[in-house]
């Protein structure tokens, strides 16, 4: 007696497609590779000791890339936003984070408050869907 795992048909998957959480990946993405970068200028410019700069640029460059790994959890979310503040603070050892990290910020904002406003008409979208397909007798049912 085995139970029947439901239809995953493509509108199932269309309907469970998030793209707050793909838009978010993507900024997340892109802001680990600066942040790794940021650890060679740290080094020379900067004067930050080695470790240290490893530590700091590489640890939030990873850090990035695990919390977009993480965005199916509502609670990475906040992670994302903390991240962002990581990136700005980190001005005040590489001075260039002062102009990135607030962009990169803004980026993160755009794509989560964007992603969660298309998701709301998504979702209304499809209940609209699907109380007009249930209204119509002529409609095929699945």
């Amino acid at each position: 007696m085995s139970e029947q795992a439901p239809q995953d048909t493509p509108q199932d998957r269309e309907r469970t497609k998030s793209p707050r959480r793909s838009m978010c990946a993507a900024v997340l993405s892109l802001e680990a590779i600066t942040l790794g970068l940021t650890t060679p200028v740290m080094i020379t410019l900067g004067g930050v000791d080695t470790g240290v700069a490893l530590g700091v640029g590489l640890g939030l460059a990873a850090a990035c890339l695990l919390v977009a790994g993480m965005l199916r959890a509502e609670w990475a979310y906040g992670l994302g936003w903390a991240l962002q503040v990581a990136a700005v603070g980190l001005g005040l050892v590489t001075p260039v984070m002062w102009a990135l990290g607030p962009i990169f910020a803004a980026l993160w904002a755009a794509a989560y408050l964007l992603g969660r406003r298309i998701e709301r008409e998504r979702a209304a979208a499809f209940a609209e869907f699907d109380r007009r397909r249930a209204s119509d007798p002529s409609h095929p049912a699945g």
